[in-house]
């Protein structure tokens, strides 16, 4: 098949509303995005209530299973950001696509023999987190491949509209889907998304060329450089440490949300899903204002000041009780849901750009080795602190923790910069 031209050699798109989704391969992306994002919406809430609903399970074991989604991270996260540097990234898409739909069928077969048990939640949990690294990793090494450096911000603003929309119907669906099918069964829905996923993404037809290679490279020296990377640019470093803070503290906070909300407050599946699609709504207004608000203030100063204006709001959820309190600290989740797209949207697309072509499945490893290597460890805490002081209190100490993660970026370079270097002067 011939290689079609690179985008970076097309010229600028006329400013529309459409923009990119013009483009056949970008739309193809798009619509892969749109269905393994509701699935995702499915399996984020129907796994955590398999475990508290269906097997009745301790806060720690939750927190254990919170932790098992993304302990894969930690464990072959740097590794695979060299073995993605060799690759055609696309085709690992499609193949961590496909396993993650297989791996997730597992779940209601086991339900409907009746053999369902928390340690096949955490093998599930576990398989689903490896091929997640190796799917992230690639995604966000294949955007600049298929859009352009030049148009990483719309692109990445296009995909937070998928997903801030999946967020907002997403967890509706999917606890009304738990509250009809039960949870274990609705984890196929998700898998059938993650096959159409795999579908669209074989539809795209602008190809990569095969990555080189230099003969005798060692893996342990490409991520030794993939560290080097990250770690030797204040400003990247300092992104690194304010999203790894805050996913600690969000990891802590999450595993035990799923036992407050059922257990402390008495919410349904259905009344839990409506609640974390108000997130859904923060998110949604994030990914429509991010451009403005970025020309507004400049990248630099949109990535510290988003995180330092909503963080706080998630103090909310910690002090409600059933009634108009467990809604209003929904809208302070919706809140942070803003600065969390206009946080992302900047910081993501400052990475891709900063990064050359042959390092960028090392650095989105080294970063997500990190930032989602915290999760792991805050899932964990968080179970054990459950166990320790409670669903609520441990709630508390998550979102005040989240509340400063802003100090890394407030305390760095970015402090003083309108807008972030460019790559020869990062």
């Amino acid at each position: 098949m011939t290689v079609l031209e690179s985008p970076d050699t097309v010229p600028p798109a006329r400013r529309d509303r459409l923009g990119l989704l013009r483009d056949r391969d970008f739309r193809d992306l798009f619509l892969s995005t749109t269905v393994a994002q509701i699935g995702y919406q499915i399996t984020s809430l129907a796994l955590p209530l398999a475990a508290v609903i269906a097997l009745g399970v301790s806060e720690f074991e939750v927190g254990v299973l919170s932790s098992m989604t993304t302990i894969a991270f930690l464990l072959i996260g740097l590794p695979a950001g060299a073995w993605i540097d060799r690759m055609r990234r696309r085709r690992v898409l499609i193949v961590s696509d496909v396993v993650r739909a297989f791996v997730l069928l597992t779940v209601p077969i086991a339900w409907w023999t009746d053999t369902l048990t928390i340690w096949q939640l955490y093998a599930v949990a576990l398989l689903i987190g490896v091929f997640t690294v190796f799917f992230d990793v690639s995604y966000q090494s294949y955007l600049p491949h298929l859009v352009g450096r030049a148009r990483l911000v719309e692109g990445n603003a296009k995909l937070e509209v998928v997903r801030s929309t999946a967020q907002l119907g997403g967890p509706v669906f999917a606890g009304q889907l738990i509250g009809w099918l039960t949870a274990p069964v609705a984890l196929a829905v998700d898998a059938v998304a993650l096959g159409a996923s795999a579908l669209f993404l074989v539809r795209i037809r602008r190809r990569e060329p095969k990555p080189e290679v230099a003969q005798g490279a060692k893996i342990a020296k490409e991520i030794r450089d993939g560290l080097g990377f990250v770690l030797g640019n204040r400003v990247l470093s300092s992104i690194v440490a304010c999203t790894g803070w805050y996913n600690l503290w969000n990891g802590v906070f999450m595993a035990m949300l799923v036992v407050f909300l059922p257990r402390d407050l008495g919410q349904s599946p259905g009344q839990i899903g409506l609640l974390f699609s108000v997130y859904g709504i923060g998110g949604l207004v994030g990914a429509l204002v991010v451009r403005p608000v970025t020309a507004w203030l400049g990248e630099g100063r949109a990535i510290w000041i988003s995180i330092l204006a909503t963080s706080p709001w998630i103090l909310l959820i910690p002090a409600a009780e059933p009634g108009w309190r467990l809604w209003l600290g929904a809208a302070g989740m919706a809140i942070v849901g803003v600065g969390t797209v206009v946080y992302n949207v900047n910081q993501v697309s400052f990475r891709q750009r900063l990064t050359p072509d042959n390092m960028l499945g090392r650095m989105n490893a080294t970063v997500r080795f990190i930032v989602f290597g915290a999760v792991a460890v805050g899932g964990l805490t968080g179970g054990v602190l459950g166990e320790l002081v409670g669903a609520r209190n441990t709630l508390w100490i998550g979102a005040i923790g989240c509340s400063l993660a802003f100090l890394p970026v407030f305390f760095s370079p970015l402090r003083n910069l309108r807008d972030l270097p460019d790559p020869e002067h990062a």
